[in-house]
């Protein structure tokens, strides 16, 4: 992938989005059902687009939601619906928008107090604390956010009674309705004034921050970062949980200072993303500049995404880690700290996760559950404890209360976050330097993604691979021991391949929403391994593809 010019350099002036025209396109546009991308379509986070490009705008927010009431009402799902929006410049009209239909439709709605931005691991903490020994009167959620993408985005999702992202039976479900709705010119959604949903009786104020804030002892080990007094440095990059760090560092008094708490929707404070876009990643090294910049200030420092369920790590050692070497130091500390944790409860990981995982699983005696690409594949493992952690390599995860009981069942980038702080204090040494230890011991592991060129019909065989369809026998220099068109943790479909050797691995998906095909490889025995794999892993995927 060519690096942009200004990839890790103070964002520009004519690279900001127009606020005001992006708010104007929201309530003007009319998407057009026959173009594919002006539709309603859910991916693997939510409905997400521009209202620039037609495909974010009240239209389809209003569809959506009004889509929801509809499949609250056939599955008989009438507790409260929890909601909350991120600091993305669409988030607040849509959150109007929404909040319009819900009212209508008789919703009991839960909403923050004082109109606070509201991350997505809090509606999942929410929706569990409420539903927590329930079996009717089920609450369920919708976070409005399109995560770390660009500033003139937006997203919508829903998260069902579970509290996870919804499966995809439920997305269709909501898709096709919110379409039809679309193409009846929205003669079927009930709507009422802004004004009056909010005072509507059935819209309720919820104290979410304190909520969350106050349960956090129940899964970090707050004491032990307090008492050692390590200096924690952290940037909300301007996300919704902005509010929420000041809070906690002085519920558990602890030595943390929030180094950037400006919220601005042209996200104008952020250095620049590795292709010249404004992108709040935290696993970026170029959206992470700044705080990379500040690590010698801190112990150990961390940043949170804009609906804050990915975390970015820093330490002192070897500055941001890469999200695959911190979730394996993660693992591995957990899996030796956590007592109450039952011995049954396995590691949950996405088949596009580093192997170096596998290897701290089999060397603590857990067990692995390798998945397809969606955290929404770990939320009835977290829940039933069959899991204690769900993980991806896009610095996606949450794992269990010190009890062994969930705490989400949506990706935390708090929890990985303070966790990098415990873990620092318990060891004396960060996660920069545990890793090093790890790999001295386990092997060093080395990774990469690539994108090539597919066409819409290439991408549909993707669907319909079979292992039968490839004949290589070996892969740089090594025997095939696996080809997997399903996880093997689940069985479900990839969308997809993975070949494995014993050394590496490649694993080949289509975009969702672009016409090209994504290569991910890693290799134990270096990078002129990991380049061969990659070349071969284009080969083989072709061949299969004719």
């Amino acid at each position: 992938m060519e690096v942009s010019p200004y990839a890790g350099k103070p964002a520009e002036q004519k690279m900001l989005v127009d606020i005001p025209k992006l708010i104007t396109a929201y309530y003007s546009g009319i998407p057009d059902s026959s173009i594919p991308s002006q539709r309603v379509a859910f991916g693997t986070s939510g409905h997400r687009g521009s209202s620039f490009k037609n495909a974010f705008n009240e239209r389809h927010i209003l569809a959506i939601t009004q889509a929801i009431c509809l499949y609250r009402k056939e599955q008989k799902v009438d507790g409260p619906l929890y909601v909350g929006f991120d600091t993305h410049a669409l988030s607040a009209p849509a959150f109007a928008s929404t909040m319009e239909v819900l009212a209508a439709n008789g919703v009991e709605v839960m909403i923050a107090e004082g109109d606070e931005y509201t991350p997505t691991p809090v509606i999942s903490h929410a929706i569990l604390k409420y539903n927590a020994g329930r079996k009717t009167g089920l609450a369920d959620g919708i976070i409005i956010t399109p995560s770390h993408n660009p500033p003139s985005d937006g997203g919508f999702k829903y998260n069902p009674p579970n509290g996870g992202p919804a499966e995809t039976d439920v997305t269709n479900w909501i898709e096709k309705k919110a379409n039809e709705l679309l193409q009846e010119n929205l003669t079927q959604v009930k709507r009422i004034s802004l004004e009056k949903a909010l005072k509507a009786s059935t819209t309720h104020r919820h104290d979410y921050l304190n909520t969350y804030v106050a349960d956090l002892g129940n899964i970090i080990d707050m004491d032990v970062i307090r008492n050692t007094k390590i200096k924690m440095g952290v940037d909300p990059l301007g996300g919704a949980g902005v509010h929420y760090w000041k809070p906690i560092a002085e519920k558990y008094n602890l030595d943390l200072t929030v180094v950037n708490r400006i919220v601005d929707p042209t996200f104008s404070f952020m250095t620049v993303d590795w292709d010249g876009q404004i992108r709040m990643d935290p696993s970026s090294p170029y959206a992470m500049q700044r705080l990379i910049e500040m690590k010698d200030h801190f112990d150990i420092s961390f940043a949170c995404d804009t609906d804050h369920d990915r975390h970015g790590i820093v330490t002192k050692s070897v500055g941001l880690l890469n999200p695959n070497n911190y979730l394996s130091v993660a693992v591995s500390y957990l899996l030796q700290n956590r007592p109450n944790w039952a011995q049954s409860s396995a590691i949950g990981k996405t088949v596009v996760s580093t192997q170096l995982i596998d290897r701290v699983a089999a060397k603590l005696g857990r067990k692995l559950y390798e998945v397809p690409v969606g955290f929404k594949w770990f939320v009835d493992g977290l829940l039933d404890k069959s899991l204690c952690f769900g993980g991806e390599e896009s610095a996606g995860a949450s794992f269990s209360r010190l009890d062994g009981n969930a705490w989400t069942t949506d990706k935390d980038g708090f929890i990985p976050a303070l966790l990098s702080a415990e873990i620092t204090a318990k060891t004396g040494k960060d996660p920069g330097i545990l890793y090093k230890e790890l790999i001295q011991e386990l092997g060093e592991p080395v990774y990469d993604r690539i994108e090539a060129k597919a066409t819409p019909e290439q991408k549909e065989k993707f669907k319909k691979l079979t292992s039968a369809q490839i004949e290589s026998k070996n892969m740089a220099g090594e025997n095939i021991t696996h080809i997997l068109t399903n996880a093997p943790g689940n069985n479900a479909p990839i969308g997809g391949l993975k070949v494995v050797t014993e050394n590496g691995w490649f694993a080949a998906r289509p975009s969702g929403t672009e016409d090209i095909y994504k290569i991910y490889g890693e290799s134990f025995l270096g990078e002129t391994h990991l380049k061969q794999i990659i070349k071969e892993a284009q080969d083989i995927v072709n061949a299969a593809l004719k």
